[in-house]
């Protein structure tokens, strides 16, 4: 009988710093002057380096030998980026590779994520204003884009949001964004946040199937949700625009299950869903499949983890510091399907490799190719117990 082995070959941890300094060297361009000392491909690898590890770009300078030096490496990150090209460039770097990865039908999801700004109020001009969370109202705010592939998602956008960015505006561009792509779209997974008539309006003239949770707006709605047990109703919402106005209309799905002292409560949790999907043919059917869209909770904290840490106020290197975390993500489940998986018959068999092991792997790297400090001055030698 055969047995399914491993490949002979190996990927080796620096061929993978490699691979992600190569990435970010071709896409991202970084024009220098004749006489600089510094390299782009040394700024792109302190710069993977720094995500990986975690830390900012000043302290894994300062503790390495070989690395160029952090003023340097900053200045250009400062002075040669613009925010509306870098968002082009990010997009086209979370795409690249991946796009022929995926299968020719996907499901979408479309989420917001905001991080806390702790800083004076006189430093929140270019910052997006939200509902206070976590102790704060202002945030360094990014919408993103993903696709979802068995419970494993890719990053095909991201985007910065400021003040006056709404739900509408930001769906449609994601929306334009699909249309560019050759991708067939299954359904599209949105958080609440995204639950108003403009952007069911949108999802509709598209023709997508969608899956929303509802918010409790309006005497009907509240009623609804208040009694009864799961079921079907139809419901409406009035959109206005530059002086016009239209009904949307759509089906709205209440799915009811009994808490039994979840959260310490009790009684009948009744949950809504405006959804339209062929594949949907009653409530349960759409609470099964609004909870894959939980999956990109655990993307937010991936990304916190292996994000470069900084105090600049700078929207386009902070931009930068979030696209290279979401890159290393794509970069791993890519390598880890294309490189890593077995192919064989019925489907590739998945090898373990967690993403933890993958980020241990650039920082080590990282810090071989930057000769990073590995010990540190004594006063005076290390007696035996030191020693094994």
């Amino acid at each position: 009988m055969l047995r399914t082995q491993q490949a002979d070959s190996r990927l080796h941890e620096d061929q993978i710093l490699n691979f992600l300094v190569n990435t970010l060297d071709e896409e991202v361009s970084i024009t220098l002057g004749e006489n600089a000392q510094i390299t782009s491909e040394e700024i792109c690898e302190v710069l993977v380096g720094a995500c990986a590890d975690g830390t900012s770009i000043s302290t894994l300078c300062e503790n390495s030998a070989n690395s160029p030096r952090a003023n340097a490496v900053l200045y250009h990150l400062r002075t040669k980026f613009e925010l509306e090209q870098l968002e082009r460039v990010g997009n086209t770097l979370l795409q690249r590779d991946i796009l022929d990865a995926l299968p020719k039908q996907v499901e979408v999801v479309a989420d917001l994520h905001l991080r806390p700004y702790y800083g004076d109020e006189d430093g929140t001009e270019g910052l997006y204003h939200s509902e206070a969370k976590r102790g704060t109202t202002a945030f360094h705010a990014y919408a993103t884009l993903y696709a979802r592939v068995k419970n494993k998602r890719y990053t095909l956008a991201v985007r910065r949001l400021v003040d006056g960015d709404t739900a509408s505006s930001v769906l449609a561009e994601f929306l334009g964004i699909l249309d560019g792509l050759d991708l067939g779209v299954k359904a599209v997974y949105l958080d609440r946040e995204f639950y108003d008539s403009k952007c069911l309006t949108l999802l509709q003239a598209h023709n997508h199937a969608y899956v929303i949770p509802i918010i409790r707006w309006g005497q009907s709605i509240k009623q609804e949700l208040s009694e009864g047990w799961s079921r079907v109703i139809h419901h409406d919402m009035t959109a206005k625009l530059d002086g016009h106005s239209w009904t949307v209309e759509f089906p709205v799905y209440i799915d009811c299950t009994y808490q039994n002292g979840r959260y310490d409560e009790h009684g009948v949790a009744r949950h809504g869903y405006a959804a339209d999907a062929p594949f949907i043919n009653s409530p349960r059917d759409a609470r099964y499949h609004y909870a894959k869209r939980f999956g990109i909770e655990a993307s937010y904290r991936l990304s916190e983890q292996t994000i470069a840490t900084t105090t600049t106020q700078d929207p386009a290197v902070r931009l930068l510091y979030v696209v290279v975390s979401l890159l290393l993500q794509n970069v791993w489940r890519y390598l880890h399907w294309e490189y890593v998986a077995t192919p064989r018959r019925g489907g590739r068999r998945l090898w373990e490799w967690s993403y933890k092991e993958f980020t241990n792997m650039i920082r080590r790297a990282a810090w071989t190719a930057l000769a990073t400090r590995r010990a540190v001055p004594a006063n005076r030698p290390p007696d035996d117990r030191f020693v094994r």
